[in-house]
């Protein structure tokens, strides 16, 4: 399927459809857009590749619900919203600028969904999560949901931060290996250093 022959419409009619090379297309058509915007708020190129993955994991998630207009605004937007949540989480006190292309109504609109679909990707994490051994589960908790660093769990926990760097591998490759029959290109390789 050649990546930019066929619009962004077509492509999310056949992804509705279930077709896991549409998704792809789409991903490789929108990936380092939304890279390079996550990486200019988070400066951060792991925490910068985990948004964008989040948020196309949550695209084909939802892929028979969702009603989506622009694909371009839609995943922006998306980004910017996971952007803003992770500096939340960091930092209370932190703003994000917003593009002023993007209207207060879309932005109101898309939010709104975007928590949503955060929350049943929340859902089906979890149902993967209690697979893991007890610790595993932990540490993943405490990285990716609490936003603490290795060196953090690893204090908080009183263990090496190796271990918590392993630990998450495992849980990394555990998801990835679950998600993988649903789109493979969810959690990429690069996730994993």
């Amino acid at each position: 399927m050649p990546n930019n022959s066929i619009s962004d419409t077509d492509l999310w009619d056949a992804i509705r459809m279930d077709d896991e090379l549409a998704f792809t297309a789409l991903f490789d058509r929108y990936w380092i857009r939304l890279y390079k915007t996550a990486q200019t708020y988070i400066k951060d190129h792991e925490v910068s590749e985990e948004i964008v993955h989040d948020v196309f994991l949550n695209l084909w998630e939802r892929r028979h619900v969702l009603q989506i207009g622009s694909f371009s605004n839609f995943l922006l937007t998306a980004v910017r919203y996971q952007v803003y949540n992770r500096l939340r989480a960091a930092k209370p006190h932190v703003f994000l600028t917003i593009d002023h292309a993007d209207t207060p109504e879309m932005l109101a609109h898309n939010a709104g969904e975007e928590h949503i679909n955060e929350q049943e990707f929340k859902q089906e994490l979890n149902r993967h999560l209690v697979q893991l051994p007890k610790r595993c589960q932990e540490i993943f908790y405490l990285s990716r949901m609490l936003h603490l660093s290795n060196q953090e769990i690893a204090a908080k926990l009183g263990i090496s931060k190796r271990s918590v760097e392993n630990q998450l591998t495992v849980a990394l490759k555990h998801l990835r290996t679950l998600l993988k029959h649903t789109a493979t290109l969810i959690f990429i390789t690069s996730m994993l250093k």
